[in-house]
């Protein structure tokens, strides 16, 4: 396994990270245990979970997830050989956000992210969670698939700064150690550093966005902050929701599987998107890659992702995509990749 850093902290986190929201909805608790253990003796040491999860997100299934890894921290004892990592969800402005969680009330508020966080702590049997992350902003912006900035003048949203003084009190009473964002825009990291460094509040160490062939938009202002700033990006749905296997070539559905499953999920469904996939996937092909192994290298080969986020409902799965780290993809097949990227730039943003 290799690791880097996370941020400007001393921790050090493994290039692949796991993932773990099928844990609870496509994965039983077992299986969940399975991957750890797997996991774990492979040198993975980054566990990135959500209070959200399992995904769908549903009223019956919510905070199962993280009940697992609690369950599992509990049993083995491993809690000082793990990064845990998980997420207060944001407000309900979207018909398939949740609006289960606290009755609606997710704003990223003192009230709101306290109850979270101690909920978070009693579910996953711990004391202290490594990186507290938000799950996405609490302001109408562009994130989850949403291409265009919207224009709302009278939005009313809990500010940064109020955010970071309750997380700072999380971090003075032991309860979380750093701070991270997710699904964030270039103009909310810019606030982030610049409220920390004007009103002495936690410096975020880390930003989770969905990163992948179809998907490089990260590489647009915000690879500039992990380059300047060292804000790392734990990538997120390397494989494009398993679009990128080459499952679904042809409009193919297998048996089980989440698309196949779950019609909510339509980031990945569009025509353009098809196409390019089938190029990425003729391209692993030419050269002898699995083309999950081929996304899964193209993303652990980027100077600004800290961690690749993998997730996988299969050991067999799962011990494929921590291999990815052992492969170096080639120079040719780099340049022909930037020539599907030009003709196919960022289908599903």
């Amino acid at each position: 396994m290799k690791y880097r850093k996370l941020g400007h902290t001393d921790i050090e986190v493994s290039l692949i990270g796991l993932g773990t929201m099928t844990w609870g909805e496509q994965n039983t608790e077992a299986q969940a245990h399975e991957q750890l253990d797997f996991a774990l003796d492979h040198g993975v040491n980054l566990v990135d979970t959500a209070e959200m999860y399992p995904v769908p997100p549903r009223a019956e299934t919510q905070g199962r997830t993280e009940a697992y890894i609690g369950s599992w921290l509990a049993k083995t004892g491993k809690r000082h050989e793990i990064v845990l990592a998980t997420k207060v969800a944001g407000p309900t402005s979207d018909p398939k956000r949740p609006g289960h969680i606290r009755g609606g009330k997710t704003r990223l508020d003192r009230s709101n992210i306290t109850q979270a966080v101690d909920e978070s702590l009693k579910r996953l049997q711990t004391d202290y969670i490594d990186l507290y992350q938000l799950h996405w902003p609490d302001r109408t912006t562009t994130f989850f698939g949403r291409p265009l900035y919207p224009w709302k003048d009278d939005e009313q949203s809990v500010p940064i700064e109020e955010t970071l003084d309750v997380l700072q009190g999380l971090v003075k009473a032991g309860k979380i150690r750093y701070v991270g964002v997710s699904n964030e825009t270039p103009w909310g990291v810019a606030q982030f550093l610049k409220l920390s460094e004007t009103r002495g509040l936690p410096r975020i160490v880390s930003i989770q966005n969905p990163y992948n062939l179809l998907n490089r938009s990260y590489e647009t202002g915000l690879s500039e902050f992990t380059h300047r700033e060292g804000v790392g990006l734990l990538a997120y749905s390397p494989l494009a929701m398993g679009v990128l296997t080459g499952k679904y070539l042809n409009g193919a559905r297998p048996e089980g599987a989440r698309l196949t499953l779950f019609t909510r999920f339509d980031r990945y469904s569009k025509p353009q998107v098809e196409k390019a996939a089938a190029e990425y996937i003729g391209l692993a092909r030419q050269h002898g890659l699995s083309p999950a192994t081929m996304a899964l290298a193209f993303v652990n080969q980027q100077p600004f992702v800290t961690s690749n986020l993998i997730g996988a409902t299969t050991l067999e799965l799962l011990k494929e995509n921590i291999e990815s780290v052992d492969v170096t993809l080639s120079e040719d097949l780099l340049k022909s990749i930037r020539d599907v990227h030009l003709r196919y730039p960022n289908p599903a943003p």
